[in-house]
């Protein structure tokens, strides 16, 4: 079975989901749930992390957080290993609690952060367990709002200062953006390979950037379902080279295809793919 990509940087920004194995349960009592969040803190004051929004639901987890010193496996390895010990251990359960790895996205801060946070915020109110994101104790919502305490890894203000300097008018400005998302396209259906939310320069920003785990583990099938047609990419670059590398690093294709659609050698399309890295990390 193959393991999820992981993009691993300094403070940069993702969105994390775990689901419970078999669609099961991961919260069964609001003590399961107070637990969690405690784990949360714990695991963001141990490994940096600032969390921007959060919800929890009943089969499965919301975090947007960024991740200012890296550690973004570690942190997670100890968010859902702790919680998965706690969980089995408070209701006489043994085996997995997680199904399998969380999901990271590595996202655009600038372009996608407030939508985020909107997307997140709104999940109780999209599945109809609450009328109104007020309504659900288990989010960042509230105390984003002023409504409870606001935990110290909770970094509101940032989330706020996107919408006025005077703390009671951006609370009412976002709180009116988040309403008027109702409805609303989710931003991840623009989510490339399943691993980053932003424009093309910023997915070119983050090509050829440390991994965690081999891009072309892979199975071919996951990998053409969220790529273009080989050929959209030699149509839309004029730049032969750059369309190849572009090509190599959606992860759909292997040289030896992009080469054989080309026309070139392996070779050639092996120096395309380094001379274009090159170019995006500058000097």
């Amino acid at each position: 079975m193959t393991r999820p990509l992981r993009i691993e940087l300094d403070n940069s920004l993702y969105h994390i989901t775990a689901r419970g194995d078999r669609k099961g349960a991961i919260y069964l009592s609001d003590n399961d749930r107070l637990t969690w969040l405690s784990l949360l803190g714990e695991t963001c004051e141990r490994f940096n992390f600032s969390v921007r929004a959060y919800c929890q639901m009943t089969n499965h987890f919301h975090i947007l957080l960024e991740a200012i010193t890296g550690q973004l496996g570690r942190g997670m390895c100890h968010l859902n290993g702790k919680y998965s010990r706690y969980f089995n251990r408070a209701h006489g359960l043994v085996g997995h609690v997680f199904q399998g790895r969380y999901k990271a996205i590595l996202c655009q801060s600038d372009l996608y952060q407030d939508e985020l946070c909107r997307y997140i915020e709104l999940n109780p109110v999209r599945a109809k367990i609450a009328a109104h994101p007020l309504n659900w104790l288990w989010s960042s919502h509230a105390a984003i709002m002023g409504v409870v305490d606001c935990p110290k890894w909770l970094h509101s203000n940032i989330v706020l200062a996107h919408f006025g300097d005077n703390q009671a008018d951006a609370r009412r400005a976002y709180q009116d953006f988040v309403m008027a998302g109702i409805g609303g396209e989710s931003p991840l259906t623009a989510v490339s390979n399943h691993l980053v939310l932003g424009d093309e320069n910023f997915q070119a920003r983050v090509v050829g950037l440390p991994i965690e785990g081999n891009p072309f583990e892979i199975k071919r099938a996951q990998r053409r379902a969220v790529t273009r047609p080989l050929h959209e990419y030699f149509a839309e670059y004029r730049n032969t080279k750059e369309a190849m590398a572009r090509a190599y690093f959606s992860l759909g294709y292997s040289m030896s295809e992009i080469a054989q659609h080309a026309g070139v050698s392996v070779k050639t399309v092996s120096r395309a793919i380094l001379q274009f890295r090159e170019t995006v990390k500058g000097p």
